[in-house]
């Protein structure tokens, strides 16, 4: 039964529980989908690296100590050292989930480049690869005859973009519009109830939906790169950053909520885009007050959905999680188990 190796580029909480779901889930995932993933290398800022090409012992990873120590004292080194740690290890799919840079999408575009240069299939939950560099890299992935995938970049675990490209079949999208950021939906939520912008914003920090520094999800940045993705890969839009529209929540007053609430409107942060007759996609981000009856009026929390405009059904929403370190690691699953059925079929051609 084939195994792949993996190497686990940043072990914050989304690749940490997929080394949890390897440990504790690994002969079961081996029994349903018919491969087993084995731990051969793993960078983090505070660790630093590690690299074991006959495996690592992941309840010694998960359990280190994260104060002073490093995997240094493990045979390893205190420096994360990304880019020789990618290139040479003898991992078959890098699985990257750092921090990034939304305005050049570094250090993850870096990371990303790296892997597929080396011949290495890629999973990744960062937006910004995607979003600012994803027909390059993809064209990359093809040259060198691997995967690069990145489903967990939009909607966490829920699987929108392979649901759309494998299900809708026989469809034409005319465009979408979705919530897509779970923040900026509390804060509006919050906002309904009676607080004002500055107080919602503070409670959804003390409950850790918003960074001390909300500007990406409150200004719509977030939304915006989302957007660029879902376009890009659904409606073959051919845009850039600077044609999505970006409006954010900040100029959403109580008064506006109120007023929406006595006319049976509900304000949400819209992510939008649609096909024009000259094929062009026009897109774009900004506050809308739905009719309570809106398929996306409804959606509250961290909860995200998109609703596809589609020619013979009309419209269809899909909605899940969008936030979340299981979900997010399911989503790096969810990218390996299809590279896993695309070898599959590929082998049973030959």
């Amino acid at each position: 039964m084939t195994t792949y190796d993996i190497a686990l580029i940043g072990f914050g909480g989304v690749n940490r529980t997929l080394a949890e779901l390897v440990a504790t889930r690994g002969d079961t995932l081996r029994s349903e989908l018919g491969f087993g993933l084995r731990v051969v290398a793993i960078t983090d800022l505070r660790l630093g690296s590690l690299v074991q090409p006959e495996g690592i012992d992941l309840g010694f990873a998960l359990n280190l100590d994260g104060g002073s120590e490093t995997f240094a004292a493990h045979g390893g080194s205190a420096d994360t050292n990304n880019a020789s740690v990618i290139r040479d290890c003898t991992a078959d799919i890098i699985c990257e989930a750092t921090f990034t840079n939304p305005d050049d999408g570094e250090p993850a575009v870096s990371h990303v480049r790296w892997a597929l240069e080396s011949g290495k299939s890629v999973c990744t939950t960062n937006k910004g690869p995607v979003a600012l560099r994803g027909a390059e890299l993809k064209a990359l992935a093809e040259q060198n005859g691997v995967h690069f995938e990145f489903e967990g970049a939009v909607m966490s675990g829920t699987p929108v973009i392979r649901l759309a490209k494998k299900m809708f079949a026989g469809l034409k999208l005319n465009g979408f519009e979705g919530i897509l950021n779970g923040t900026s939906n509390y804060v509006l939520g919050r906002m309904e109830s009676g607080l004002d912008f500055e107080e919602a914003i503070s409670e959804a920090q003390e409950r850790g939906y918003a960074e001390a520094n909300p500007a990406a999800d409150i200004e719509g940045y977030d939304v915006q790169l989302k957007v660029l993705i879902l376009a890009n890969e659904l409606l073959d839009a051919g845009i850039e950053l600077k044609d999505v529209q970006r409006e954010g929540i900040s100029t959403v007053t109580p008064e506006n909520i109120q007023r929406a609430t006595r006319e049976g409107r509900r304000w949400k942060l819209v992510g939008s885009a649609r096909r024009n007759p000259d094929g062009s996609v026009t897109a774009g981000v900004s506050p809308v007050a739905l009719p309570l009856g809106h398929g996306l009026a409804g959606v509250s929390g961290a909860t995200n959905a998109v609703s596809f405009d589609t020619d013979l059904l009309g419209p269809v929403t899909v909605s899940g999680p969008g936030a979340g370190r299981v979900e997010t690691a399911y989503a790096l699953l969810s990218d390996i188990i299809a590279m896993h059925a695309a070898r599959t079929e590929v082998a049973a051609n030959v």
